[in-house]
C-alpha cells in the first residue's frame, strides 16, 4: 500500500508549523476527500515462512517510530489536521518507549512486548499483503500485520534486489530523495531554504565535495578492485535502482507518491504535473557519503588540538604546558574502560618519542576557510549565518562523532550455554527513521535487520540464518591535517616542490517559498578548494609562511568500497564462523566496532582503513605537506596508501563478554575523540555486565535489563557525584541551602541516580529537584574547579576539544536536542580524577596538576559548596529554558526524545532513554 514520506532535513526540518495555517482553509475536507481514492494496493494471504532460521524464536528487534515512512498528500494533511497516523507509521514507538518503565519486571517470555519477533518469514495468518512488484514473477514482497515490515523473497538475484529497491521506495522514497540531495549539496534547492537545510547541506558537502565524475569514479574503482564480488555489487545496485524507479513510476501514475513532493512544489496535486527524478547509481555514493560522515569517519580536529596545546604552553611554559595538555588528552588512560579487556595491546596513533614534521600555526593566525559565497536573500540573513557557523563547527570537530552500544556475553556465562547479545546503532530519532527494517531472502542473500534508506540492497545491521551482527562507532583516527605551503597566491600550493593550482569545486543553490517551507527566496554558492592532500579547511601562518590546512581522510573518494563487506555479511555461504565474520567486516573502510554472535561463539573486530603514518608523525597535530610526512605509499590520484594489517586492529574471539558505548577499544589504541578516561558512559555497561557475568546464568531478559538500566542512568550521578559529596561532606555542611541540596542529591543517589518518570506516562521525573540541581551544578563546578588553574584562555580552548557536559536536555552532536544519546562527551573523567586526587585517593593516569582548590581539600570544598548553592538557586525555567516543543521549566520535556520530522508526519515525544535506535536481542539455539 502507498506509504508515508518526509520533507525538509536533519537538525530541524520544518514540518509544517507552517502547514497549520494551510490546513485551516475551508477546502481541506474537500481536498482530503479528493485525494483518498488511490491509497490502497490489494493484498493476498500467503505463507512465506523462510527456512534456515536457527534462532528458535529468540531473535527480536525494534526500530521506532514505525516501518512506514511514506505518506500521500491526503495522509500528511490528515496527520497535520487531526493527528491521524498512516498504518505502521508509529506502531513501534510505544513498545520502544514502554521499556523505560517496563524493564524491571522483564522476563524472557515478555521481551516481545517491547520488541518485534525477528524470526525469518511471516506466518500465513499474519500476512497483511503480498506484492509482486511490477508484475515480476521472480520476487514477492510480503508485509506482516503487526509492523508492516517487508519480507522480500526472490528466486533470482536480480529479482531479489529489484524487490529490495521497490520496498525501500515504498517505505522511504522521500527520505531517500532528501538525503541524495544532502550528499550532493543540493538540499535547499530541493526542499527549501530553511536555515536548518542550509546548515545540513553545508555540513556534509564541506567534508565530501564531490563532482558527478568523482561519484562515478568511486563506483568504477569499487567494482574494478573487487573481482567477481565487485561485479555482483554493481549488478545488485542496478537491480535495486530499477526497483526504486519502478515504484516511482507506479506511484506517480497511480498518484500515491509521497505528499511532500506536492508540498515542496515538485508535483501538482490537481494535474499531477511535475516529475520525481529517477535514482541513478551515483546517488547511492552521495547517500553513502552522508552516512559515512555521520557515523564512520573518525579523526580530524588536529588544528583545534594545536590551538589548545599552544594555549597550554603559553600558560605554563612549553614543558609543563605539554605535560598538562597530554594529561587532559588521555591518549592511553590506564583507567579507561576497554572493549578488548584481556590486556592485549593494539598500538595505533601513539605518541612518538620525537615528533617530526609538525606544522603548528602561529598564535592567532588561524581562520576557518569560508564555504558560502555570494549569498542573497535568506541565504545571507542572521539565521543562515548561525546555521552556517554550527554546520562548520560540526564538520570540523572530532569531538562529536559517536553513538551506539553493544552488550555481548559468551555462552560460558549464560543460562542456556549459548551466547546472548543486545546491541544496535544509536542513530538519532527521525520521522521517518534513517534506518528501515527488512528481510531479504534470495540467491546468495539471507538476512533480516536494518539498513539506511536508499542503501538497503543489503541488510547492514541484523541477523543471518545462524548469526547476528551489529556495530558501534569507533572513532579511531583516519583523518589527518596537512599544512600546504602557499605559492603565487592563496589558491596555489607547493606539491613536492612544484607550485600547483588548487581545484575549485562549486555548488550553486537557490530556493523559493513553498507550502512546506515558506522561507523567502535566496541563494548562495558553496565553494571548496581541493588539494591533493584533501579539501582546505583553515588558513594560517606557520613560522610566518602562509599555509592552508587541509584534511585528508582515508575513506575520501572511497565511499562505495564498503559495499563488499555488507555483501559478504548477507551471504550465508560466506559467513559461517567468527573468523569469516571478521574477514567480511575487514572490507568495511569506515570506522566501526563490529560484534558477532552465533549459537557457540562471539567475536569483535574494529574496522576502518587505518593509514600507516610516516615515522615520527604525531596524528594529533597538523604536519607539513611534504613527501617525508605523507602516509606510507600514498597515491594522491587514487587516495590510497598502506593500511595497518587486520591483525593490528583490535579484534577478539570468545572473550568472556564485550561492551561498547563508543569507549576505547583496547590498550594502546588511541581514538581521535577526547574523553577516553576514568569515567565514560561505557562504564555504565561495563559495571552491569561484569556483575552479570560474575554471577553467571545470563539470559536475554537479564541482559536487556542491564542495557535498559544503564539507559536511564545519569553518568555524572552514578560515577562522579559520590566523590563530589565526599568532598562536600568532609566536614559538616552548615549552610542551609547547601545542606538541603546535598540531602536531595544523596537521596537521589540512594534511589539509583536515574532520570526516570514517577510512573509510566506521568511526564514528571522522580527526584526532580536533585536532577535539576545536578544539571545546573555540573557546568558551574567544572568551571570553578578548572578555570582558576588553567586560566580562561586555556579552559576555553580545551572546551573546543571536549565540551564540558552533554546532558539529555542539551543541544549536542549532529542531531541537536531531544536526541536521546547523552553523556558521551564531557569533563566527567577530569572532575573524577581531580577530586579523587584532592581526596588523597589513588589515581592512575592523573592530571598533571591538582586543580580543585589548588589541591587543598578545604578550598576544594569551598568551591563545590559555593557553586552548589548557586545551582540550587536556579529555577527550573533557568535550567530548562524551553524551545519550540517545551515550555520553560518543563524538565521531562526538555529531556524527552523527539522523532525529528524529515517529512509531513509528526509523532509524540517519549521519555528519555539513552539506548540504540535500532536494537536487536539475540540468542541462537543451533548452527548449520
Amino acid at each position: 500500500m502507498p506509504r508515508r514520506t518526509s520533507r525538509t532535513a536533519l537538525d530541524r526540518l520544518r514540518t509544517p508549523g507552517r502547514l497549520t495555517g494551510f490546513l485551516k482553509s475551508a477546502s481541506i475536507c474537500v481536498l482530503i476527500a479528493g485525494l483518498l481514492s488511490p491509497l490502497a494496493q490489494t493484498a493476498s494471504a500467503a505463507e512465506t515462512t523462510a527456512a534456515n532460521d536457527y534462532c528458535g524464536g529468540q531473535c527480536s528487534d525494534i526500530l521506532p517510530p514505525g516501518e512506514n515512512g511514506n505518506a500521500t498528500l491526503a495522509q500528511v494533511l490528515l496527520n497535520q489536521a487531526f493527528g491521524t497516523q498512516p498504518d505502521h507509521a508509529e506502531d513501534q514507538l510505544g513498545p520502544y518507549a514502554n521499556l523505560a518503565k517496563g524493564y524491571p519486571s522483564l522476563t524472557s517470555s515478555t521481551i516481545n512486548t517491547f520488541f518485534n519477533d525477528a524470526s525469518f518469514g511471516v506466518a500465513s495468518d499474519q500476512v497483511a499483503s503480498t506484492l509482486s512488484p511490477a508484475g515480476r514473477t521472480d520476487v514477492t514482497i510480503v508485509r506482516d500485520k503487526k509492523t508492516g515490515v517487508p519480507h522480500i523473497t526472490g528466486t533470482t538475484r536480480y529479482g531479489t534486489e529489484f524487490g529490495a529497491g521497490y520496498a525501500a521506495a515504498q517505505d522511504r522514497l522521500w527520505l531517500m530523495d532528501v538525503f541524495r540531495h544532502v550528499g550532493r549539496g543540493q538540499l535547499t534547492a530541493f526542499a527549501g531554504g530553511a536555515a536548518s537545510n542550509q546548515g545540513l547541506e553545508q555540513q556534509f558537502w564541506r567534508n565530501a565535495p564531490y563532482s558527478e565524475a568523482d561519484l562515478q569514479a568511486q563506483i568504477d574503482n569499487a567494482v574494478a578492485s573487487n573481482g567477481a564480488r565487485g561485479q555482483q555489487a554493481l549488478a545488485d545496485a542496478n537491480a535495486y535502482l530499477a526497483g526504486i524507479n519502478s515504484y516511482i513510476d507506479a506511484s506517480d501514475s497511480g498518484r500515491y507518491f509521497p505528499g511532500e513532493y506536492v508540498l515542496t512544489g515538485h508535483k501538482d496535486s490537481v494535474t499531477n504535473a511535475g516529475t520525481i527524478d529517477h535514482f541513478k547509481i551515483t546517488d547511492l555514493v552521495a547517500l553513502a557519503s552522508v552516512i559515512g560522515s555521520l557515523f564512520g569517519s573518525g579523526g580530524g580536529g588536529e588544528v583545534n588540538n594545536a590551538i589548545s596545546l599552544m594555549a597550554a604552553q603559553e600558560h605554563y611554559g612549553v614543558t609543563k604546558g605539554t605535560e598538562v595538555w597530554e594529561s587532559f588528552r588521555e591518549r592511553n588512560d590506564p583507567e579507561a574502560v576497554l572493549t578488548v579487556h584481556n590486556g592485549e595491546s593494539f598500538p595505533y596513533a601513539t605518541k612518538p618519542a620525537n615528533a617530526q614534521g609538525e606544522a603548528l600555526p602561529d598564535a592567532g593566525s588561524v581562520t576557518t576557510e569560508p564555504l558560502v559565497y555570494d549569498p542573497t536573500g535568506t541565504g545571507a540573513d542572521q539565521s543562515a549565518s548561525a546555521a552556517s557557523a554550527t554546520a562548520t563547527a560540526n564538520a570540523l570537530t572530532s569531538a562529536k562523532r559517536g553513538m551506539s552500544n553493544a552488550l555481548v556475553v559468551s555462552g560460558k556465562y549464560t543460562a542456556s550455554g549459548h551466547p546472548v547479545a543486545v546491541f544496535g546503532p544509536q542513530t538519532g530519532y527521525f520521522a521517518p527513521q534513517l534506518l528501515m527494517l527488512q528481510e531479504i531472502q534470495g540467491p546468495g542473500i539471507s538476512a533480516r535487520g536494518a539498513s539506511f534508506a536508499g542503501l538497503s540492497m543489503y541488510v547492514e545491521l541484523g541477523r543471518g540464518q545462524d548469526y547476528s551482527w551489529s556495530a558501534t562507532t569507533s572513532g579511531q583516527d583516519i583523518i589527518d591535517t596537512y599544512a600546504v605551503e602557499l605559492c603565487q597566491d592563496d589558491y596555489h600550493y607547493l606539491y613536492h616542490g612544484t607550485c600547483t593550482a588548487m581545484d575549485k569545486i562549486e555548488q550553486k543553490n537557490s530556493w523559493a517559498p513553498t507550502t512546506a517551507d515558506s522561507t523567502a527566496a535566496g541563494s548562495y554558492t558553496m565553494r571548496v578548494w581541493r588539494t591533493k592532500y584533501g579539501p582546505v579547511e583553515y588558513r594560517a601562518t606557520v613560522g610566518g609562511k602562509k599555509v592552508a590546512y587541509t584534511t585528508l581522510r582515508s575513506s575520501f573518494m572511497h565511499e562505495a568500497d564498503s559495499i563488499i563487506g555488507f555483501q559478504m555479511l548477507n551471504d550465508p555461504d560466506y559467513v559461517k564462523s567468527p573468523q569469516t565474520f571478521q574477514s567480511a567486516v575487514q572490507h568495511i573502510n569506515y570506522t566501526f566496532n563490529w560484534f558477532y554472535a552465533d549459537s557457540t561463539h562471539t567475536a569483535y573486530y574494529n574496522s576502518g582503513n587505518n593509514p600507516v603514518r610516516a615515522s615520527g608523525v604525531d596524528a594529533e597535530f597538523p604536519v607539513w605537506a611534504q613527501a617525508a610526512y605523507e602516509w606510507k605509499n600514498w597515491n594522491p590520484t587514487t587516495n590510497t596508501a598502506d593500511y595497518t594489517p587486520a591483525s593490528a586492529h583490535p579484534n577478539s574471539i570468545d572473550q568472556d563478554y564485550y561492551i561498547s558505548w563508543n569507549n576505547k577499544q583496547a590498550k594502546d589504541y588511541t581514538t581521535a575523540s577526547w574523553g577516553d578516561g576514568s569515567v565514560h558512559r561505557g562504564n555504565l555497561l561495563e559495571d552491569r555486565v561484569k556483575k552479570l557475568v560474575a554471577a553467571g546464568g545470563v539470559t536475554r531478559a537479564s541482559l536487556v535489563k542491564a542495557m535498559a538500566d544503564a539507559s536511564l542512568a545519569d553518568l555524572r550521578a552514578e560515577d562522579v557525584l559520590p566523590d563530589l559529596l565526599k568532598v562536600v561532606n568532609s566536614s559538616t555542611v552548615t549552610d542551609s541551602t547547601a545542606a538541603a541540596a546535598v540531602s536531595k542529591l544523596q537521596a537521589w543517589l540512594t534511589a539509583g541516580g536515574k532520570r526516570t518518570e514517577t510512573s509510566a506516562g506521568s511526564k514528571k521525573y522522580a527526584d526532580t529537584d536533585a536532577i535539576r540541581i545536578l544539571d545546573a551544578w555540573w557546568p558551574l563546578l567544572a568551571k570553578g574547579i578548572f578555570e582558576p588553574g588553567l586560566g580562561t584562555s586555556l579552559y576555553t580552548a580545551m572546551q573546543s576539544n571536549l565540551p564540558v557536559d552533554e546532558s539529555p536536555s542539551a543541544a549536542h552532536g549532529p542531531t541537536g536536542a531531544h536526541a536521546g544519546s547523552s553523556f558521551q562527551f564531557g569533563w566527567w573523567s577530569y572532575v573524577d580524577k581531580d577530586v579523587r586526587a584532592v581526596l588523597g585517593e589513588s589515581v592512575q593516569g592523573p592530571l598533571a596538576d591538582k586543580y580543585c582548590g589548588g589541591g587543598s581539600l578545604s578550598a576544594c570544598r569551598d568551591i563545590l559548596i559555593s557553586t552548589l548553592k548557586t545551582a540550587a538557586g536556579k529555577t527550573a525555567a533557568q535550567v530548562y529554558p524551553g524551545d519550540d516543543l517545551c515550555s520553560a521549566g518543563d524538565q521531562w520535556c526538555a529531556d524527552s526524545i523527539v522523532q525529528r520530522t524529515l517529512g509531513g508526519i509528526k509523532h509524540y515525544n517519549i521519555s528519555w532513554q539513552n539506548r540504540p535506535t535500532f536494537q536487536q536481542v539475540v540468542e541462537f539455539t543451533s548452527h548449520r
